[in-house]
């Protein structure tokens, strides 16, 4: 264990997409770090499942069934996991939407779709939270991504979506630091032991991704959960407004990663 296990004594986080994936993954690592957690996503079944693993660990646990494109439903959610234990110290941003798609094929629709879940789901669920984290102060955590970093085909609508989030990020920092909120991000490159990898990183890609990248590896689930840590913690007391990209280096080999994003593109198509 990298940190103390009482690093989250006593503090209340809420996460959006916590029942599944790098939702799930933080969610499991804060409460195993003392934090109460509640999560929010729009399926039911995952969310129960997930919330009582998280209990098991000691903590309170909710999981709060909401569509983070609801602004009343987040409000909502938002105070009822305030009410799990009195207060709410941390909020993860996490729920998003992604699909590979060209973007002369994108539809309005598919590319609004992942703009309202990732970036505006994001803005809905920080100005829900933002009376309950000024009364002590508290984090903010924004997951982002590295896909707009560069050109990445099939991926504009994210792309979009992602690069508002990091907007989103440093704004926030500079508007709610007067308040002792800390807002920061984090740019997870690909993920082995999630769905999105699974789906996005088709075939022989997958291998070429981590030969590509400087530590020659793909993330695992605990490298995004310790940067979580971190950041949602006092040992990040004076960071705010960063978006902490963990991804072993890849999208500075920048032409392996386009590379590698476009193999997958025509392994999908095949």
């Amino acid at each position: 264990m990298a940190f103390q296990p009482d690093l989250l004594q006593g503090r209340t986080a809420l996460i959006t997409g916590g029942g599944t994936g790098i939702g799930r993954g933080i969610a499991l690592a804060l409460a195993g770090h003392g934090c109460n957690v509640a999560i929010l996503g729009r399926r039911a079944e995952p969310l129960e499942a997930a919330a009582e693993e998280i209990r098991s660990r000691g903590v309170l646990a909710a999981g709060i069934p909401a569509d983070v494109r609801d602004p009343a439903a987040v409000a909502e959610a938002v105070g009822g996991a305030a009410a799990l234990a009195g207060r709410l110290d941390i909020l993860v941003n996490n729920a998003a939407g992604n699909f590979l798609c060209l973007a002369e094929d994108l539809s309005p629709n598919g590319f609004g779709a992942v703009v309202d879940i990732d970036l505006k789901g994001s803005f809905h669920a920080a100005k829900a939270a933002l009376p309950h984290l000024r009364k002590q102060g508290g984090a903010v955590l924004n997951i982002s991504a590295t896909l707009h970093y560069l050109g990445t085909a099939a991926q504009l609508h994210v792309s979009a979506a992602k690069a508002g989030v990091d907007a989103l990020t440093r704004v926030l920092a500079v508007e709610w630091g007067r308040y002792g909120i800390r807002v920061n991000g984090i740019a997870p490159g690909p993920i082995a032991d999630t769905e999105g990898v699974r789906r996005l990183l088709v075939g022989a890609a997958k291998d070429r991704a981590a030969q590509r990248t400087p530590l020659r590896r793909l993330g695992a689930m605990r490298d995004v959960c310790d940067a979580a840590l971190y950041l949602c913690s006092d040992a990040a007391s004076f960071v705010t407004g960063v978006t902490l990209v963990v991804d072993g280096g890849l999208w500075l080999a920048s032409s392996g990663m386009v590379e590698t994003w476009a193999e997958s593109l025509e392994q999908a198509g095949s």
